[in-house]
């Protein structure tokens, strides 16, 4: 997301290239290409003006620094007031409290289709991975199939996620059968779920309440009676990041009524406008504390306001790629992998490894996105995650010799690894042909500086479409728009 986002306030920042000083008038004229981004992703216009006249005043208050282009001045000055805007004057610390003695009750609201259920599943998977147990209460008797959703999802966070310690579900199928007759039966639910926690000796207690297609005094005296009769040390609201403004009116009635302590914005990796991420925090006044980016269980990331800001205005951000990667692969697994590269002796095994930790690691446009300058490139390229499939069906149709040793492949040997991974002697040759290229590039480069790494990937990327497409590089996969591309590009059209 933030595609449009970060081109008005690249438009910005190209208005002050070349100038010699920061004046009013150069930054409101660069100002108004930010706030016709900010009304195009659906930011509150209220908060859009606010937001400008903000960066006007600290743009014309800062002292001008010598030597320092004037665009680049305004993108730290633009930066701290993201910042601000989406994390407040002091953003809280993403994550969840922990109180002993336990349970930790979380209580999860959010109206119905902002995605709460499959976001409690995802809570529970971030807290195993951290050794704490979780029992998620099923207390959601509103909407039909919500109770037998909630255990699969359990079970799914038991039985796929890491972690040591357990997720356990609980739910009282009496209570809803007789639903509509039985008052307070959400509330009941959620006193059993607790008084069972207690007993287990449960971490963590996430309770799934009820949602609506709507605001109304039903739903909001339902979760009322939960919030009273089994008080949440933390009450988190879900909040669809497609919806725009819709999404943050409901957020700003959610919080009135119930005074809601921060926010998770899920489908967050959607192709969406962005203006719930900047306005939540500002018109609600509750923070936002993490962020779906995907389908899977383990996509929910800590939400950092710097790095948001970072992203959005196309600097990357390299402190969220580090730690994904971290999660994925040991320091002793990373220097081991250096070693061999060095030596040139990279093989397939280890290719198919690495490729199987990015993926991993989220969707490889998204990943890619947060290395800086990389995300505007990204724009009008398709990422065909399929590919991936392809070529580990390769990997899988070789033998033991022939991963460890490509220089052996000959044309029956690539014929019979097309044939078994159903694909063509011409895609196994690409491929055998890219591994060797990046390979002896990787071995080469060992010995160089920075710049030399970077000078050689540079050449990597512009050389040609027998040269492109390893995993760990950009390329991969990728299908560029023939309009976009240049003569010389590995995107071109063939004759």
């Amino acid at each position: 997301m933030f595609e449009r986002l970060s081109e008005g306030f690249q438009a910005a920042f190209r208005r002050l290239k070349g100038q010699d000083r920061i004046t009013e008038n150069n930054v409101r004229e660069s100002m108004a290409d930010v706030r016709s981004a900010l009304l195009e992703a659906d930011v509150h216009y209220a908060v859009a003006n606010d937001f400008c006249e903000q960066v006007v005043k600290d743009a014309l208050g800062r002292e001008v620094i010598k030597n320092v282009d004037p665009g680049q001045q305004m993108v730290q000055i633009v930066h701290e007031s993201l910042v601000r805007l989406i994390g407040g004057e002091q953003a809280a610390t993403p994550g969840v409290p922990r109180v002993s003695p336990g349970p930790t009750v979380i209580m999860m609201c959010g109206l119905q289709g902002s995605g709460k259920t499959t976001t409690c599943g995802k809570l529970a998977a971030y807290l195993k991975k951290r050794g704490r147990s979780v029992m998620l209460a099923a207390a959601d008797l509103q909407r039909p199939a919500a109770v037998e959703q909630l255990r699969t999802v359990a079970e799914q966070v038991e039985k796929d996620m890491p972690g040591g310690s357990q997720v356990h579900f609980h739910s009282e199928p009496d209570k809803v059968a007789a639903y509509g007759q039985a008052v307070g039966a959400a509330i009941q639910v959620c006193q059993s779920a607790y008084r069972k926690a207690q007993q287990l000796g449960v971490d963590t207690l996430i309770l799934d309440t009820a949602g609506r297609l709507h605001i109304n005094d039903e739903l909001m005296k339902e979760l009322a009676g939960v919030k009273s009769a089994v008080p949440p040390h933390q009450t988190l609201l879900v909040v669809d990041a497609m919806t725009g403004q819709d999404a943050v009116n409901s957020a700003k009635s959610f919080h009135e009524r119930l005074h809601v302590d921060g926010a998770i914005l899920t489908k967050f990796d959607s192709d969406t406008r962005g203006g719930a991420a900047l306005t939540v925090r500002r018109v609600t006044g509750a923070p936002i504390l993490f962020i779906g980016v995907g389908e899977k269980l383990e996509a929910l990331e800590e939400f950092h306001a710097d790095r948001i800001a970072g992203r959005i205005l196309g600097m990357g951000d390299v402190v969220s790629l580090v730690e994904k990667a971290q999660q994925e692969v040991s320091e002793a697994d990373a220097a081991k992998m250096a070693e061999k590269m060095a030596k040139g002796q990279l093989t397939f095994d280890d290719f198919l490894e690495q490729m199987r930790s990015l993926r991993r690691m989220g969707p490889m446009k998204q990943i890619l996105g947060m290395l800086p300058g990389v995300g505007s490139m990204l724009k009008d390229v398709t990422i065909d995650e399929k590919e991936l499939d392809r070529i580990e069906g390769m990997v899988h149709s070789m033998t033991k010799e022939e991963r460890e040793k490509p220089s052996i492949f000959n044309h029956s040997r690539r014929k019979r690894v097309a044939k078994g991974s159903g694909t063509k002697v011409e895609e196994v040759s690409k491929m055998v042909t890219r591994f060797e290229t990046v390979s002896k590039l990787m071995k080469s480069m060992s010995g160089m500086g920075l710049r030399g790494r970077m000078s050689a990937m540079r050449d990597l990327q512009a050389g040609g479409s027998e040269m492109a497409g390893m995993p760990a590089l950009p390329g991969f996969g990728m299908k560029k728009s023939t309009a976009m591309a240049s003569p010389k590009s590995r995107f071109k059209k063939r004759k």
